[in-house]
């Protein structure tokens, strides 16, 4: 009986370990099938923005470095000694021409011209006596009643009288003009720079250091540095009836709105560099150009013609090279090399490498590589119907209509 319980007991422990297994079976059928992920769909093309190569007329331009200085910079000096006691412009202004930048005490100076006048009363009374005696004499002479030894003298005393009076006016016009120059005033119209003397110094002639210097800025010039071969070449565009207008790129790079123009040349060229200085002039009515100032002074010297223009971003420089993806007519990318020129704004030329009317990926070259599929799309908010218009209409085509929506 016993072992009957013994064999039960052991075919429940049997059957219970056998549907273990299989429910440890079932779940790692389970967990397997789990496992395996299906297989990712294919990735869908790319989007991308593309221009259309333009064919165009442009112009080509020579670029040289500029400095701005003043039409006229006239340097402001003392021309007599005294002490400084008022500056009556403020720095960086625009003054007038006559106006009173500094004054110099004035007392020494009104004390000279009060001698002065002194001086010349003086000697005008001597002549007056000398003029009266001669009157009385000359008539007396005349009749023999003086001698003319008398006669001579009293001619000579007026003679030597006047001219003293005369030198006395000089000394009080001279003591008069120094009176005037403690009055420093601007010889121009134009903006005064930094005071270089303070309140209570001594100033005057000795002093090499100037007051301050006042720049004439509208017009303004902008020297630039011509080589000699540049200079020939530009001696000969002279001679042609066209004037070449000169633009000016500032140091944050936005174009000046003013043209310049030439001015002149200097008269050698500097043997150490092999330059020369060429004057150009600009109009600066705002005075934003400031004496100083760098920039680019740019010409249009030639003009390219039938010139391919692509935006400077859908070029890619690698090593020297520059690439361009070309998406072709079945919207498969080509990435082919190009050879580019000068930049043309925001455009730059193509000299060697593409087409009129061939499109380009100007957004999202970093998603393409040579082969790939795209979805093409127009650069930025330009219309699809316009660019194509524009593209076929560089080929000498002309745009498909728009079908009618029924």
């Amino acid at each position: 009986m016993k072992r009957v319980k013994i064999l039960r007991v052991s075919f429940c422990i049997n059957g219970l370990f056998k549907a273990c297994l299989f429910v440890l079976f079932c779940l790692t059928m389970l967990m397997m099938a789990a496992c395996q992920k299906k297989k990712p769909d294919a990735l869908p093309p790319p989007v991308v923005e593309v221009v259309w190569v333009i064919q165009k007329d442009v112009p080509i331009y020579e670029e040289w470095i500029g400095t701005a200085d003043g039409f006229v910079n006239a340097t402001i000096r003392a021309q007599v000694q005294g002490y400084l006691i008022k500056q009556n412009y403020r720095e960086g202004d625009v003054v007038k021409k006559g106006q009173t930048l500094f004054e110099i005490d004035p007392r020494t100076f009104q004390a000279a011209v009060e001698q002065a006048k002194g001086q010349l009363a003086v000697q005008q009374a001597s002549w007056d006596t000398a003029q009266a005696n001669l009157k009385r004499i000359r008539p007396l002479a005349e009749k023999n009643a003086v001698s003319q030894k008398d006669l001579d003298d009293a001619i000579g005393k007026e003679q030597a009288t006047h001219a003293s009076v005369i030198a006395a006016k000089a000394a009080v016009d001279e003591a008069e003009l120094e009176l005037g120059f403690t009055k420093i005033i601007s010889p121009v119209d134009g903006i005064a720079g930094v005071a270089k003397a303070q309140i209570g110094n001594l100033v005057g002639p000795g002093v090499t250091e100037e007051l301050t210097t006042v720049s004439t800025v509208n017009p303004i010039k902008v020297y630039v540095q011509l080589s000699e071969q540049e200079y020939m070449k530009g001696m000969e565009a002279k001679k042609q009836p066209r004037k070449l207008a000169l633009e000016l790129i500032l140091a944050d790079g936005t174009l000046y709105s003013h043209k310049g123009e030439f001015s002149f040349a200097d008269r050698e060229v500097d043997v150490r560099t092999g330059t020369i200085k060429i004057a150009t002039i600009f109009p600066n009515p705002g005075n934003l150009l400031r004496p100083g100032q760098f920039g680019k002074v740019r010409a249009a010297t030639s003009i390219m013609k039938d010139a391919l223009l692509i935006p400077q971003r859908a070029v890619t420089e690698m090593q020297g090279n520059y690439l361009v993806a070309v998406v072709g007519p079945d919207n498969k990318v080509s990435i082919r090399p190009v050879k580019a020129g000068q930049w043309y704004g925001t455009q730059w030329i193509i000299n060697e490498g593409l087409k009129p009317g061939e499109k380009v990926v100007a957004e999202g070259t970093q998603k393409v590589k040579d082969g790939v599929i795209v979805v093409p799309k127009p650069f930025g908010a330009e219309k699809p119907q316009e660019a194509e218009k524009a593209a076929q209409s560089e080929k000498g085509q002309k745009a498909p209509a728009k079908p009618e929506q029924r």
